[in-house]
C-alpha cells in the first residue's frame, strides 16, 4: 500500500507523505514547457559575439557590416546597455549593477575569453551568426591572470583600477572577517595544532537545460520576457535597470525551468534580448549552446585556503583559524561569506578566526552553487578535524560529537543557535550500520559534516477556491526542488482535503506579489509560511460563510476534517457543510473566497548533516570509485520525503563530482579547454552507488511546521568526507581537488 492510500486511512494526512508530483506527469510526458519551447510570432534570433582575448582593452568597434547583412534587424553593444560608473555601488539585492552591467555586456575591456562584446538579431540564427563575424572589434590585447596565486602577485595585470585594497588598486575585490574570543590564546593552550592548506578548481553547477529566453517589446514600450531562471522577480528588475525601464512596463514569466542549482539566479541574456527586441521591434529569441554555457556563465569559485585547528589532549577544539581565498571571476562577488561563515559553524569552538578573500581573475563571473563557499570551508576544515582527530588517537565521529555545536552554542559568524539537529545527526551516523561494515582492499571510510545558514525572505502566495470547491495556490517561487508538491502538501493538510484537489501555480510578476529568488534553501521555509497564512485567511472565511448560513456567530464555527461544523451542541444541531459546498453559496454569502499574504519571512535556522563515504582506490589507474555513501541530514521536518531525498542524493552525487572529477581547465591562452559535457566530466549513473539517506527530523521552533532548508547542506560535507576516505585507502593524503587519475598517481609516486 502507498503512502498516499495510507494517508487517507489514517485521517488524510498529508505533510510527511510521499505525494504524486504535480509536475511529474508533463515532465517525463514531454508537455512541461522551457524557456527553449517558448515562441511568436513574427520571432527572430538573436546571437553574442564574444570576446576571443581573457583580457582586452576594447578600443574600438565597428557594426555596419552586420548591419547591412539581409535579414539583420538589430545589432547591440555596450553603448545600448544602460552605464553604471564603476565608482558608485548599484546593489540590487546581493549583487550589484555595476558588475551585472559589465558581465552581460563588455563595456571598457574584455575580462575573460567568452566575455560577450555585441549582440546581433535576425531572422534566422545561420544569419546572426553570420552577421556577429562580420563585426569588427579592435582589441588591445592585455597581461592576464587565470588562477589566484597569479592574480595576487605583486606585477599582476590589474583587471579594475577602481578596485582599491589596502590604500592601492588590486586583485582583491573584498574582505570577510569573523572573530571568536581569543585564537592566540586558545593556540596556546593546545596540546596538538594542525595547519594545512588545500586548493579546489572552479566547477559547473552542470544543469542540463541552457540558459534560454525570448523577450517581446510592444510598440508601447510594454515588455514580456519569458525565461529559464531563479527568480522572475530578479530578471524584471536587472532587465529594467539594464535598460532603462520602469519594471512596471516589464513582465517576467518563469518558464518550468531544467536545473538551476544557484546559476540561474543573474541573468546573461535576458536584458540582450530585451534590448534587440526594443530596438528591432520584433520578439527576440536567445539560447545558449553547451559551449557558451560553460565559458560565458558562472561556475562556483577556485579556492585556496588554510585551516588551522587546536585541540587539548582531551580532544576538546580550543582554536579555529581559517583563510579563505576564493575566485570571483572578472567581477567581484566570490561567496566569501559561506566559506568564511560556514567552515566552523558546526562546532562549538570559543576561539575562532575566519577571514574570506574576494579575488577577481580572468575567469568568467562566478555565480552561486548549492550552499556558495559552504563546501570550500569544510573541505579544508573537516580534513583538518580528521588529523587533529587521528592525532589525539579518537574516533573522527566521536571526535565531532564532543565539539559538536548544540543549543546556546555561540558561532563566530554572529547567531547564538536556538534547537538544533547537529548532534543527532552525529549519533545517528555512529549507529547506523555503514559504520562497522567491513571494507575491502584499497578501500577507506571517511566521514564529514557541514553546515548551512538557510535562510527566509520576501515571499507571496494567493489561495483561491474554486466554484467547485477546488483550491488553486500561486506563490512566485519557480520550483527547482519540490515546492509545488510541498505547498499542496501544506494546503491540503490545513483544508483537511485531498492533496489532488490542490493545484498549484507559479505566477508571474504581474499575477503575485513580489517573491525573492528560489535559492538559500529558502522556498519551502518561506512559501510554507505564507501559504499557512493565506490557507489559514480562507478557513476564517469559510467559518464565517458557514455562520452565515447557519445564522450563528462565526466564533461558533470550526473547522475540521474539510467541513465546517458546529463548535458544540450550544451553537446549534447543522449538517456539516463541505467545502463545495460552500463554494457553491458563496455568491450569495458574500462573493469569491480566497486570499494572498504577502511577508518578509525571518526565522529560518542553519541546516547541519553528517555523511559517511567508502571509496576503493584502483592504485594502477588512479581512478577512485565511491562505493557506499550514506547522508544524515537534520531537515526540521520534511514535507515531502521524497523530494527531501532527492535533494540530499543531489547534493552528494554533486559533491562526488566536486571531489574526485570536475574541474575547468585552461589553455595558455587563457581559455576554457573543456567546455563540453564530453570533457567536463561530471558523474553519470554509473559512476555512482545507490545513495543512501537518513532522514532526521528536529522541527525548527520558529516555522508553522517545523520547516529547515534542505536544498544546500547536502553538497557541504562530500568534498571532505570523500578526501578522508582516500586518505584511508592510500594511507596519504591529497590536498587537491579534484582527486582525479592524475593527482593520484602522482600522489601514489611520492
Amino acid at each position: 500500500m502507498n503512502d498516499a492510500s495510507t494517508a487517507e486511512i489514517v485521517g488524510n494526512k498529508w505533510i510527511g507523505r510521499r505525494t504524486i508530483r504535480p509536475d511529474g506527469a508533463d515532465k517525463v510526458t514531454g508537455r512541461a514547457a522551457y524557456a527553449a519551447d517558448t515562441t511568436m510570432p513574427g520571432m527572430i534570433w538573436g546571437r553574442v559575439l564574444r570576446s576571443p582575448h581573457p583580457h582586452a582593452r576594447i578600443v574600438a568597434i565597428d557594426t555596419s557590416k552586420a548591419e547591412a547583412v539581409p535579414g539583420v534587424k538589430a545589432v547591440i553593444t555596450a553603448r545600448d546597455v544602460v552605464h553604471f560608473p564603476v565608482e558608485t555601488p548599484v546593489p540590487l539585492g546581493i549583487q550589484d549593477m555595476r558588475w551585472i552591467s559589465r558581465n552581460v555586456m563588455a563595456r571598457e575591456k574584455a575580462l575573460f575569453h567568452g566575455h560577450p562584446v555585441a549582440a546581433v538579431a535576425a531572422t534566422t540564427e545561420a544569419i546572426a551568426a553570420e552577421a556577429c563575424a562580420l563585426i569588427e572589434v579592435k582589441y588591445e590585447v592585455l597581461p592576464w591572470a587565470i588562477e589566484i596565486d597569479d592574480a595576487l602577485k605583486p606585477d599582476a595585470p590589474i583587471l579594475h583600477e577602481s578596485i582599491r585594497f589596502e590604500g592601492k588598486p588590486s586583485n582583491i575585490a573584498g574582505r570577510l572577517e569573523h572573530k571568536l574570543g581569543d585564537v592566540e590564546a586558545g593556540f596556546a593552550a593546545a596540546d596538538v595544532v594542525i595547519e594545512r592548506s588545500f586548493r579546489t578548481e572552479p566547477v559547473h553547477q552542470g544543469y542540463i537545460e541552457s540558459h534560454a529566453c525570448l523577450v517581446s517589446v510592444a510598440p508601447d514600450g510594454k515588455s514580456t520576457v519569458w525565461s529559464s531562471s531563479q527568480g522572475q522577480f530578479m530578471v524584471r528588475a536587472m532587465c529594467a535597470h539594464l535598460a532603462g525601464m520602469p519594471q512596471s512596463d516589464i513582465r517576467a514569466i518563469p518558464a518550468e525551468i531544467g536545473g538551476g542549482f544557484g546559476g540561474k539566479t543573474i541573468v546573461y541574456l535576458e536584458p540582450l534580448a530585451l534590448l534587440l527586441s526594443r530596438k528591432s521591434g520584433r520578439p527576440v529569441k536567445m539560447v545558449m549552446s553547451r559551449d557558451e554555457v560553460f565559458r560565458a556563465t558562472g561556475p562556483t569559485s577556485g579556492s585556496k585556503s588554510t585551516v588551522k585547528i587546536g585541540a587539548t589532549s582531551d580532544g576538546r577544539i580550543v582554536a579555529a583559524q581559517g583563510t579563505f581565498y576564493l575566485q570571483a571571476g572578472a567581477l567581484p562577488g566570490s561567496p566569501i561569506r559561506g566559506a568564511a561563515g560556514c567552515a566552523f559553524a558546526p562546532y562549538d569552538i570559543p576561539n575562532v578566526h575566519s577571514v574570506g578573500y574576494d579575488v577577481v581573475s580572468n575567469r568568467s563571473k562566478v555565480a552561486a552553487y548549492r550552499a556558495p563557499g559552504a563546501p570550500i570551508g569544510a573541505y579544508a576544515t573537516e580534513c583538518v578535524l580528521d588529523e587533529v582527530a587521528e592525532a589525539l588517537k579518537m574516533d573522527p565521529l566521536e571526535f565531532r560529537l564532543k565539539n559538536a555545536a548544540r543549543e546556546g552554542t555561540k558561532a563566530a559568524h554572529g547567531p547564538v543557535f536556538p534547537r538544533i539537529g547537529f548532534v543527532e545527526t552525529i549519533e545517528a551516523a555512529r549507529a547506523h550500520p555503514h559504520v562497522t561494515a567491513p571494507l575491502g582492499k584499497h578501500q577507506g571510510r571517511g566521514v564529514a559534516s557541514g553546515f548551512w545558514f538557510n535562510a527566509g525572505g520576501e515571499s507571496s502566495a494567493q489561495v483561491n477556491i474554486t466554484e467547485d470547491g477546488n483550491v488553486v495556490v500561486t506563490t512566485g517561487h519557480p520550483d527547482i526542488g519540490g515546492s509545488r508538491a510541498s505547498t499542496a502538501n501544506i494546503a491540503a493538510e490545513l483544508l483537511g482535503i485531498d492533496y489532488r484537489r490542490v493545484s498549484v501555480l507559479i505566477g508571474d510578476t504581474a499575477t503575485i506579489g513580489y517573491s525573492n529568488l528560489t535559492g538559500g534553501s529558502r522556498v519551502t521555509f518561506a512559501s510554507a509560511m505564507v501559504v499557512t497564512q493565506a490557507t489559514e485567511k480562507v478557513i476564517a472565511t469559510l467559518r464565517e460563510r458557514a455562520a452565515a448560513i447557519w445564522k450563528i456567530d462565526p466564533d461558533a464555527v470550526k473547522w475540521e476534517n474539510g467541513e465546517a461544523v458546529p463548535a458544540g451542541h450550544n451553537a446549534g444541531r447543522f449538517p456539516a457543510l463541505t467545502l463545495a459546498e460552500i463554494a457553491a453559496r458563496a455568491p450569495e454569502t458574500g462573493g469569491p473566497i480566497g486570499a494572498g499574504v504577502q511577508l518578509n519571512t525571518a526565522g529560518a535556522e542553519g541546516g547541519f548533516a553528517t555523511h559517511i563515504c567508502d571509496v576503493e582506490v584502483d592504485l594502477d589507474l588512479g581512478i577512485v570509485r565511491v562505493v557506499r555513501y550514506t547522508a544524515i541530514q537534520d531537515v526540521g521536518r520534511a514535507i515531502h520525503p521524497g523530494y527531501v531525498e532527492g535533494q540530499m542524493q543531489g547534493g552528494v552525487a554533486q559533491g562526488i563530482g566536486w571531489a574526485l572529477n570536475e574541474e575547468y581547465m585552461y589553455d595558455r591562452q587563457g581559455r576554457v579547454d573543456n567546455a563540453s559535457f564530453l570533457d567536463y566530466r561530471m558523474p553519470v549513473c554509473s559512476d555512482l552507488p545507490m545513495l543512501d539517506t537518513v532522514i532526521i527530523e528536529v522541527p525548527n521552533p520558529k516555522h508553522p511546521q517545523g520547516v529547515r532548508g534542505v536544498g544546500e547542506v547536502p553538497i557541504v560535507p562530500p568534498l571532505a568526507a570523500v578526501a578522508n576516505a582516500v586518505y584511508r585507502a592510500l594511507g596519504r593524503r591529497l590536498y587537491s581537488l579534484p582527486m582525479s587519475p592524475p593527482r593520484v598517481l602522482a600522489a601514489l609516486a611520492v
